[in-house]
């Protein structure tokens, strides 16, 4: 896996968290964290597909 694949899985692990943390305490911030972890899904996605074509 590319690094910046790994790097944009780890950010969508953590986004999904921080998504999952806002919502529990009654917060609507969680909205954005769900658009970041969606954002950076895709990105996951796409390096990981670049990088299959590359190699």
């Amino acid at each position: 896996m590319p690094r910046l694949a790994l790097y944009a899985l780890i950010v969508c692990l953590l986004a999904v968290a921080a998504a999952v943390v806002s919502f529990v305490q009654g917060s609507f911030l969680g909205i954005v964290w769900v658009l970041i972890a969606g954002l950076s899904s895709n990105m996951c996605w796409y390096y990981v597909k670049r990088g299959k074509v590359t190699s």
